[in-house]
């Protein structure tokens, strides 16, 4: 390139630079791309978007969950975490090599995770890759993200098809009837927590023996 030609190149104020920079550094954190290693799977490391109904779990409820997960799914188990990423995420953390687990979420901010990481739109609840063979998981965690009658219904065909039988689902308290009816499952003693304060009362269900019903 000519001097001539470096001349019409416009130039930008260390100013402007310094705020481009910022806007940047912004977006990589928004999509969870100025995160690596083990610090990727940070619960909360990737923002909560409210606009897509996403409450990230309190780091205790997240521990919880994927304890229980661990324990119900047993050593080399198969873990299905259904628009629940606070508790795959927990799970990466723990899991070590006892056990296989991946995320189906709407969201592609987590495709950060790779090949764990599974595009899912409850509106299409069996559109599926052809290795997410039926019942092919010894657990299936799932946290719908609305709530209403026909995200539960929906949410419920994908569960139904990848576990073997064991089910933990996350959602409100005035789910509980329609819950049952459509997994079988029933209300634990466990609370779970979120780290924001929601309106509405959110609980656990199973349809296992469940630690989760243990001494509170």
């Amino acid at each position: 390139m000519s001097d001539s030609e470096d001349d019409n190149i416009p130039q930008l104020s260390a100013h402007t630079l310094a705020a481009l920079q910022e806007f940047y550094d912004e977006q990589k954190q928004q999509t969870g791309l100025c995160v690596v290693g083990e610090e990727k799977y940070n619960v909360g490391v990737i923002e909560e978007n409210w606009q897509l109904s996403q409450f990230w779990y309190s780091p205790e409820t997240a521990l919880r969950l994927a304890e229980e997960a661990i324990a119900a799914a047993g050593k080399g188990g198969r873990i299905a975490c259904v628009s629940a990423p606070s508790v795959y995420q927990k799970l990466r953390e723990l899991r070590g090599n006892s056990i296989s687990v991946c995320l189906l979420e709407y969201d592609r901010r987590f495709a950060i995770y790779g090949e764990e990481f599974i595009f899912y739109d409850y509106h299409h609840p069996l559109d599926l890759p052809d290795h997410l063979t039926a019942h092919s998981f010894d657990l299936v965690i799932a946290d719908p993200p609305y709530l209403s009658s026909e995200c539960l219904q929906k949410t419920a065909e994908t569960i139904k098809h990848l576990t073997q039988g064991r089910v933990l689902l996350c959602t409100g308290a005035v789910m509980e009837e329609e819950a049952a009816r459509l997994l079988g499952v029933r209300m634990c003693k466990f609370i779970p927590k979120h780290s924001w304060t929601l309106a509405n009362e959110f609980r656990c269900y199973v349809n296992y023996d469940s630690g989760l019903d243990g001494d509170m």
